[in-house]
Order: structure tokens, then C-alpha cells, then sequence
């Protein structure tokens, strides 16, 4: 009985809203939706990092963001990653644009179009299908294969390991496969390159904002290990890490 009169009660309110325009609508909508089942759209924005990173032989600016609207049945996410060289060019730069949909209670499959653009070498662009959500222990786990003339398989795990219920712990992994040999960004077939960090965070405003420390290493291997020793380049580069994550 207390769910009918509640039911009508939403219902009511949602009449009213349509009778005198929509500004008395928007407050009563959502809750008269979710009740007849109507998935909400939602939008977010949040960064995985954003990080001011010093190393030996450089200092970098480097980030981590998604972007994404829709509902729980169907997202539009708009991702972009990069490095810039303080004073100097966008090391890394890479776009993405997907639609992602569940696929399990965990996961949602995604498919769409990439884009890598760093200065001073050749463009790369990509279809690009995979999966991401919860694994197991809670690890969240991505993983994609980038389709183009020069093919590679990404994946990342990251797990947050809550020392307090602010201090966060998280170690993350990411790796990173060519298919074919691409001289000119000097990679080589099955030749992996991985990034490891550890990062120390503070939820400073709940989750919206956290500032953190932290360290990053990277390292190649196998033939792009070749190719960087060849070219007069490290094969590895240990940096610190300070910055902070938004996520609205």
C-alpha cells in the first residue's frame, strides 16, 4: 500500500511539472523516472592524473582524463592522455572516443576511434575494441587491441588500496604491445613497454578532490629496448610524481 501511494504521489508530481513548464518539471523528473524504470542521463568528468613528474634527465607535465555522458545502458566517453616535456614537445599525445555498454555486472564492452599525435613523429590512428571495469579484489582492469596498419595491444590495472578512509594507496600497471615493427616511432614487434607507479593519495573534498605523491617507472623491452640503445636513448626513466585528481 505505501508503494502505490508513492508511486501516484511521484506521478502526480511529474503532471504538475508538464502542466506549468519545465522548470517545475526538472526537480520532480528524475525521481518520478527512476521509479517507472527509466534510466537517467547522466555526464562526468574526472582525471586518473595529473601529475607534475621529475626524473634525472627531465621534468614533465603529464595526465590522465575521461570525459563521458549517457546512461547505464549506453556511454558516449571521451578520453585524452599525454606528456609534455617542460619547455619542450607533447611526448606522448592520445585521444580516444568511445561507446561503451555493460557487458556484465563488472564490465562494459567499448568500441571506437583512437588517435596518437606526440610531436616530432609520425600520426597514428586506430579502431579500437575492449573491455574495462572490476576485476576480482576489486582491480580495475582495462584492456584494448588498437587497430591500424600498426596494430598493438594496451592494458592497465590499477587497484586502490585504502589505508584510511582518505589515504588511498595505488599501485598500477600498464603495458603496452606492438603487433608490427614501427621504425619510425621506434617500436618493434612484440616488444612491450610497461609503466609501473605508485601513488599516495589524500581525499581531500570527499572524492572530488585529492591531492597526491608519488613514483612512475618506465621501461622497454626486447627489440624497442634495441632501438632506444641504437638511437642514443634510455630504455627506462625513474621519475617522482606530485600532483592531484578531480573527479566531478
Amino acid at each position: 500500500m505505501g508503494a502505490y501511494f508513492k508511486e501516484n504521489k511521484d506521478m502526480k508530481k511529474l503532471l504538475l511539472g508538464l502542466a506549468f513548464g519545465p522548470l517545475f518539471a526538472l526537480p520532480f523528473a528524475p525521481a518520478a523516472l527512476a521509479d517507472v524504470g527509466v534510466s537517467p542521463t547522466v555526464w562526468g568528468v574526472r582525471t586518473d592524473k595529473l601529475e607534475y613528474r621529475f626524473g634525472d634527465d627531465e621534468k614533465s607535465l603529464a595526465w590522465e582524463l575521461q570525459a563521458w555522458v549517457g546512461n547505464d545502458e549506453l556511454r558516449l566517453a571521451f578520453l585524452s592522455e599525454g606528456v609534455k616535456i617542460e619547455g619542450g614537445d607533447f611526448e606522448e599525445m592520445d585521444t580516444q572516443i568511445r561507446l561503451q555498454k555493460p557487458i556484465t555486472d563488472f564490465f562494459d564492452g567499448f568500441v571506437g576511434v583512437a588517435a596518437s599525435t606526440p610531436d616530432g613523429v609520425p600520426e597514428r590512428y586506430y579502431g579500437t575494441l575492449g573491455v574495462t571495469g572490476l576485476a576480482p579484489q576489486w582491480f580495475e582492469v582495462e584492456a584494448a587491441i588498437y587497430v591500424s596498419e600498426y596494430s598493438y595491444i594496451g592494458a592497465e590495472v590499477e587497484y586502490e588500496g585504502l589505508l584510511t578512509n582518505r589515504l588511498i594507496l595505488t599501485p598500477s600497471i600498464e603495458l603496452s604491445v606492438p603487433l608490427v615493427d614501427d621504425p619510425e616511432r621506434g617500436t618493434a614487434a612484440w616488444a612491450p613497454s610497461v609503466e609501473l607507479g605508485l601513488r599516495l593519495g589524500y581525499d581531500l573534498i570527499g572524492r572530488s578532490v585529492s591531492p597526491y605523491i608519488g613514483v612512475n617507472y618506465e621501461r622497454d623491452f626486447g627489440g624497442t629496448a634495441s632501438i632506444s640503445r641504437n638511437a642514443g636513448e634510455s630504455v627506462e626513466e625513474l621519475s617522482g610524481v606530485i600532483g592531484i585528481n578531480f573527479n566531478f
